[in-house]
Parts: C-alpha cells; sequence; structure tokens
C-alpha cells in the first residue's frame, strides 16, 4: 500500500535565494505552500503575499471585553446590588473603577493574544509529515525551505518538481504524509 503523498519540499541556500524564490512561487499561483526559515527574513510576508493578521482585531476585542466588563461590574455591584456609601463618595464613584477596569483590558487582551496566536497558527501541532524528510531537520540550524502541498489545485508532481529545481533549490524531495 503507497502511502499518500503530503506535498513537495524545495532546500535553498541563502536569504535572498528563498526570498526570490517565494515570490516565484506566488506568481505562480500557489495556494498551499509555506516558507521555512531558521530566522526572520525581512519582506518575506510580502513576497508570499500574506495577507494581514487578524490577531490585533482579536486583541482589541478581548482587551475592550475585559474593560468593559470590568467596569461594568463594578458600576453594577456599587450602584444596583449593593449600594454603599464610602467616605462620602457618591454610588457612582467612577474614579475609583479606572485601576480595574485597566487591569482586565490588559488581561483579557493578553489572554486573547496567547490563546489568538495558539489558534490562528494550529497549534499545538505535535506532528507534522515534513518531519518524515532528514534533510528539514536543517531548518532551524542553517537551511531554508518551500514546502507546496499536495491539496494545492495547481500541485503536479512532475511539473512541481520541476518549477521548484527551476526556480533555484539545491534539492526538491517528495513527501510522504
Amino acid at each position: 500500500m503507497a502511502n499518500k503523498l503530503y506535498g513537495a519540499l524545495a532546500e535553498f541556500e541563502t536569504p535572498h535565494a528563498i526570498f526570490e524564490a517565494c515570490k516565484k512561487v506566488r506568481d505562480a499561483g500557489f495556494k498551499y505552500w509555506d516558507s521555512h526559515t531558521p530566522f526572520p527574513v525581512h519582506g518575506l510576508d510580502g513576497a508570499m503575499g500574506m495577507k494581514r493578521s487578524k490577531l490585533p482585531f482579536i486583541v482589541l476585542v478581548m482587551a475592550l471585553t475585559g474593560a468593559i466588563g470590568g467596569f461594568g461590574l463594578q458600576t453594577w455591584t456599587s450602584v444596583v446590588d449593593y449600594p454603599w456609601v464610602v467616605s462620602g463618595k457618591p454610588y457612582f464613584s467612577w474614579p475609583a473603577f479606572i485601576p480595574v477596569t485597566f487591569e482586565l483590558g490588559v488581561l483579557f487582551g493578553a489572554l486573547g493574544a496567547v490563546f489568538g496566536m495558539l489558534g490562528l497558527n494550529k497549534l499545538p501541532q505535535l506532528y507534522h509529515s515534513l518531519f518524515r524528510s532528514k534533510r528539514f531537520e536543517r531548518f532551524s540550524d542553517d537551511k531554508f525551505f518551500i514546502s507546496i502541498e499536495e491539496r494545492d489545485p495547481k500541485f503536479d508532481k512532475a511539473k512541481t518538481v520541476a518549477f521548484l529545481e527551476e526556480i533555484g533549490s539545491t534539492n526538491v524531495e517528495l513527501i510522504d504524509e
């Protein structure tokens, strides 16, 4: 029984080589592909044609939820549920609510950042098909890779391998799932 194919993995030697290759893969119309580098390569996300992240919106919504929730809870407890005059202040003494409102905004924003990042990155992912490649072990050391998934509509074994070799990869291998 043959293993199901995951995709193609191409190796590149330099950051400039992978930057140029990413532009060519993007321009070729591939949709399900990624680059793997040992360090951030400036401008690579633009070369890949990536859209802006949704994470700032998630953080904003969570921070506002925390701040509004904290302010609302303090208002409700001080004005409606348990009105109590403290030091002659009015029931709705909003300046006293600011520290808790701020802290809950920061807390919920931080939680939104952590869990939003994990969700958007589909983490934790304990296994990936690329881990089958012996060469791929060097992506976190000194090599640069592009992987194109088999589920991509433009993926064709022979044509994709030839394309990756044509754009300057030093090695191309097919990876089983």
